[in-house]
């Protein structure tokens, strides 16, 4: 078990640095929870280049928001990662707050970390890896039973029209002031 903790104070933002070479290194599978979903442009790359090359990627978002506005921002983020192979997954019995990662069998990760820009670069954050930990085969079975509890998203489903690209475009621009 590894723990650390990410500050705005430092120089380099750690965990989007570390969920960006997860992502890079993974050969199988990387499954993420998360209540929110507003990528930077490197980590939102991350996601489309490992989906792109076959590797299982999945999100377990809330199907009932806590902040309507950071939900329709985090929605706007479905369409390009679902073009790309990104399975996105909404629970539907309520708001799920989980932040956690799992990779490959071998590495799982827990914490207060959100996939957002304030959590990644402006929070001071908690955030334990495990490395080939018993913690990994019950985190993955919690996953799979939660995705049982799930939507999966689907690109019939994303509103496409030029309203909807404009709005998606103008929530992006004032993402990280939220």
């Amino acid at each position: 078990m590894l723990p650390y903790y990410d500050a705005p104070t430092r120089s380099e933002a750690v965990s989007n640095v570390m969920f960006i070479e997860l992502l890079s290194s993974a050969t199988k599978y990387v499954w993420f929870y998360t209540p929110y979903l507003m990528l930077g442009e490197s980590l939102y790359d991350a996601f489309i280049r490992a989906a792109r090359r076959g590797v299982d990627v999945r999100i377990i978002m809330p199907g009932i928001p806590d902040k309507k506005t950071i939900y329709r921002i985090s929605r706007s983020y479905y369409g390009a990662l679902m073009e790309a192979g990104v399975k996105i997954y909404e629970y539907k019995p309520g708001f799920v707050h989980a932040k956690a990662c799992i990779v490959d069998d071998r590495l799982a990760g827990i914490g207060t970390v959100n996939l957002d820009y304030r959590s990644l670069f402006l929070h001071y954050e908690c955030y334990s890896l495990f490395y080939k930990a018993d913690i990994i085969k019950d985190l993955k079975a919690d996953f799979e039973e939660t995705q049982g509890k799930c939507h999966e998203c689907v690109m019939e489903e994303q509103k496409k029209g030029i309203v909807h690209v404009l709005i998606n475009g103008a929530l992006r621009v004032i993402a990280p002031l939220l």
